[in-house]
C-alpha cells in the first residue's frame, strides 16, 4: 500500500493538477479571511471552503491516469487497493492544505468573539478550527469518491454531481460540516470556544462509508 500511495501523489504532484484547487482555496481565504477579523469566523470561513477543494481533488486523483495505466495498476495491487489509494492521498493533500491555513488564519486573526470584547485563548480556537477543517476535508473527501469514478464516469454528470454535493454538505440540516462551522460562528457570538468532535466523528463515519463504497464498486465494476 506504500508504494501505491507514493505513486499516487507522485502523480499529484507531478501532472500540476492539484495548482486549480490550491489557488482557488488561496484566493477564497484572501476574500474571506482579513487580519485582525474574529479568529472563529475566520476559522470558520476556511473550514467551508476548504470542502469543495478536497472533493476537487479527488476526483483529480481518480482520474490522473490513462485509462491503460489505471488498468495495470489495477491488475498487479488490485482495483479496491488502486482506487484506495486515489482516495487518501486526495485526503491527505486537502488535510495537510487545511491544516496550513488553519495555522496562517489563527495567527493572523484576532482571538476576541465576534464584538471583540471577550478575549479567547488562540491556542484553543485553533485546535477548535482544526477539528472543523479536518471535519469539512473528510466530508469533501466522501462527496468526491461519491461524483467520480466509478459511481460517475462521465465529466458531464460527474462535475455538476460534485458541486452540488458539496454545496449540499454544507447546507443540509444535520450535515457534519455545517455543524462544524456553525458551532464556531456561534462560538464565537458567545464568546466561547467549541469542541466539533462529534460533527468529525461523523464526517469521518460518512467518508469512510463512501470510500468503502466507492472501492467496492470499482471491485466489481473490473471483475
Amino acid at each position: 500500500m506504500t508504494a501505491l500511495l507514493r505513486y499516487q501523489a507522485a502523480l499529484l504532484l507531478r501532472s500540476q493538477r492539484a495548482l486549480p484547487p490550491v489557488i482557488l482555496y488561496a484566493a477564497v481565504l484572501a476574500i474571506g479571511v482579513q487580519s485582525g477579523q474574529p479568529v472563529l469566523d475566520s476559522l470558520g470561513w476556511t473550514a467551508a471552503a476548504l470542502l469543495p477543494v478536497a472533493a476537487w481533488l479527488v476526483r483529480i486523483c481518480a482520474t490522473n491516469e490513462p485509462s491503460a495505466a489505471r488498468s495495470c495498476v489495477g491488475a498487479a495491487a488490485g482495483p479496491e487497493r488502486a482506487h484506495l489509494a486515489c482516495v487518501t492521498v486526495a485526503l491527505a493533500a486537502a488535510g495537510a492544505l487545511g491544516v496550513v491555513a488553519t495555522v496562517f488564519v489563527t495567527f493572523i486573526s484576532d482571538a476576541t468573539s465576534a464584538d471583540h470584547q471577550i478575549r479567547l485563548s488562540a491556542v484553543q480556537a485553533g485546535a477548535a478550527g482544526l477539528l472543523a477543517t479536518l471535519a469539512c476535508a473528510l466530508l469533501g473527501t466522501a462527496v468526491g469518491a461519491l461524483t467520480t469514478r466509478p459511481l460517475l464516469r462521465s465529466p458531464g454528470r460527474a462535475v455538476p454531481a460534485l458541486l452540488l454535493g458539496a454545496l449540499l454538505a454544507l447546507v443540509v440540516t444535520g450535515s457534519p460540516a455545517r455543524a462544524a462551522v456553525s458551532a464556531l460562528v456561534t462560538g464565537s457570538q458567545e464568546g466561547t470556544v467549541p469542541v466539533p468532535v462529534l460533527p468529525l466523528a461523523g464526517a469521518a463515519l460518512l467518508a469512510a462509508a463512501a470510500i468503502a463504497a466507492a472501492c467496492a464498486l470499482t471491485t466489481r465494476r473490473s471483475s
